[in-house]
């Protein structure tokens, strides 16, 4: 190995990089706090957050004299004397339509879907149909637990139901937090039978998968390149392309390219964004959080 591949593979996995992992976990969190300090790494850390609207209540307060009414959050009547009181809270019944608009979390800004879709330092890893209606194209790091969280527990339902179905097209794009994710995303991209070539689909999602599922076996782990060396023999690496491709220099300033378009063109701030037929959002939806946003746009 030459003096610049063992460099390399040393900032991949060097002490930095757990220490960056550390910061990370928070920074891809969907809650709103901030982070004590930022990976070493070039990288943009910003809060992001995903609601659902409660339920709306009323409250009354029945009594013998003739009740004032005032409105606030809550609906509540209340009397200027009592002599019995009598006090029930009814649930707002909402049609199954408003109920279902309800789950469709808020839009954090427009981005020219006609922009994000041309071709970058990287072929975009997609799923489904071109022409599909909807097209979601997700920013997400592979040592983020609210992406793995995601991909562990949404994605293969949104993919049996609307991305096999032709109604969703589903691109995913590499958004490193540190420099762990970054090797994880090499790996992903590396052709393990020939690491001069990069995978299709076909391999990348699988790949991907795995490295979402078994996370923290490997993100967290005191000796990062042993722990993804082991998973990336699940995969068909050896010692030796494991190596040839963590020691592609242009294979991981392409990734690193793709992360800073996102931040610099399309105001990625967060793992996981997704850019979602022209509008942006941040933090991990559930089944039917997601189900709601893509049926709004069919």
């Amino acid at each position: 190995m030459s003096l610049s591949e063992m460099s390399l593979m040393k900032r991949l996995f060097s002490g930095v990089a757990v220490a960056a992992l550390a910061v990370t976990l928070a920074a891809c969190s969907d809650e709103k706090k901030e982070t004590a300090k930022a990976p070493e790494t070039s990288q943009t850390t910003t809060e992001s957050a995903s609601s659902t609207p409660a339920t709306s209540t009323e409250t009354k307060t029945e009594t013998a004299t003739t009740p004032t009414t005032t409105t606030t959050g809550t609906s509540t009547a209340t009397g200027t004397a009592a002599t019995t009181t009598t006090t029930t809270t009814e649930t707002a019944q909402k049609p199954a339509a408003e109920a279902k608009a309800a789950e469709i979390p808020t839009s954090e800004g427009d981005v020219d879907m006609a922009e994000v879709l041309k071709p970058g330092a990287l072929p975009d890893m997609a799923l489904g149909e071109a022409n599909a209606p909807v097209t979601i194209v997700e920013y997400m790091s592979t040592t983020c637990p609210h992406c793995a969280a995601f991909h562990n527990n949404t994605f293969d339902a949104i993919k049996a139901k609307y991305v096999d179905g032709g109604k969703v097209r589903f691109i995913v794009r590499e958004f490193p937090f540190d420099p762990r994710a970054a090797a994880a995303f090499m790996l992903a991209r590396c052709n393990p039978q020939d690491t001069t070539k990069l995978t299709e689909a076909g391999q990348y999602f699988p790949m991907l998968s795995m490295l979402m599922k078994q996370q923290e076996t490997w993100a967290a782990a005191q000796d990062g390149r042993e722990a993804l060396l082991q998973m990336s023999k699940l995969a068909g690496f050896t010692q030796e392309s494991f190596q040839a491709c963590l020691t592609n220099q242009k294979l991981l300033d392409d990734v690193n390219a793709v992360r800073e378009r996102g931040a610099k063109d399309f105001g990625v701030a967060a793992t996981p964004t997704f850019l979602i037929n022209g509008k942006r959002y941040s933090g991990d939806m559930s089944v039917d959080t997601m189900s709601a946003l893509i049926d709004s746009m069919l």
